[in-house]
């Protein structure tokens, strides 16, 4: 199972199937040498693009996982970055903006409406249905820490942790089951997955979000030339974060990472923006020293 990534027009895409409801999926095939082998080979065929960062998430082993296919399965997930459009430069079929399923993960404007309005509500509910005083309180220590309320940080890389606390507040579909009547309690908004899909996707996003502060993985989701403009706006995509300008170009000059290509690109209206490639000669397993990229806080 293939959590597929890509960023087109500034905005985080993953490849989906059954209409947007399940991330694409294959038997491990024996003519291969490695189950990375037969993922490289499957999803190349399916989207007719080399895949460059390849890694396993977790394997998915629960046997209430899928059960409507009557038997125990195993999944073995990875994150992959890859291209959405053909060389044509067409969309292929399939993509969806990843924030459709976690809006509340999306702070570069701010925090998003969602999580005021609907989220803390919920959350604050279910703490309160707690049996006793402690435990209430202790329900919403750990909402406020993972949701960045009451004054608490908001730490991008809890994607799963944010999910599997919705879960357990019953607040989002799959707690309850396809076609399992529903809850009692509005659930929030985000597309639903089938089986556990969207908690596999929201490993995928995490992982990401930790992996672009300290290798150039995000590289690979860039065309071979591009402006400083397009790498931050890739990087706030993923990160679901604002990116200081100046001190995100200065990362990128400390680490020489990029160099001019002599060629200027039109950006909207404005000046004429210089063009870089990825220096190729960087070793991709390198770590880039400045650990954290300068993520602009969101209030």
């Amino acid at each position: 199972m293939a959590v597929l990534v890509a960023v087109t027009g500034g905005q985080p895409r993953i490849l989906t199937t059954g209409s947007g409801r399940t991330l694409p999926a294959g038997p491990f095939t024996s003519n291969h040498r490695s189950l990375q082998a037969s993922l490289r080979a499957w999803v190349e065929k399916q989207t007719h693009h080399p895949l460059g960062f390849v890694e396993q998430l977790y394997t998915f082993a629960d046997r209430e996982r899928s059960q409507q296919l009557g038997m125990h399965v195993i999944s073995i997930s990875y994150l992959a970055l890859t291209q959405e459009l053909d060389e044509a430069g067409s969309a292929q079929p399939g993509w969806q903006d990843w924030y459709r399923y976690f809006p509340w993960e999306d702070w570069r404007e701010g925090m998003p409406g969602v999580i005021a309005e609907r989220i803390a509500p919920a959350l604050h509910a279910w703490s309160e249905s707690a049996s006793d005083s402690v435990a209430r309180g202790a329900r919403w220590q750990r909402a406020a820490m993972t949701f960045g309320l009451d004054e608490h940080e908001w730490n991008e890389e809890l994607v799963l942790q944010r999910y599997e606390l919705l879960f357990e507040a019953a607040v989002v579909p799959e707690a309850w089951g396809e076609g399992d009547g529903g809850s009692a309690a509005p659930l929030l908004p985000g597309a639903a997955m089938s089986n556990d899909h969207r908690r596999i996707l929201a490993t995928g996003m995490a992982r990401l979000r930790a992996k672009i502060k300290y290798r150039p993985v995000v590289f690979e989701l860039m065309p071979e030339e591009f402006s400083l403009l397009q790498l931050q706006q890739t990087v706030e995509a993923l990160a679901g974060r604002g990116l200081h300008k100046q001190n995100f170009r200065r990362l990128i000059e400390q680490q020489a990472l990029v160099e001019e290509t002599g060629q200027m690109t039109a950006v909207g209206a404005g000046r004429p923006a210089k063009l870089f490639r990825f220096r190729r000669n960087v070793m991709l397993e390198r770590a880039i020293a400045g650990n954290k990229l300068p993520l602009a806080r969101s209030h």
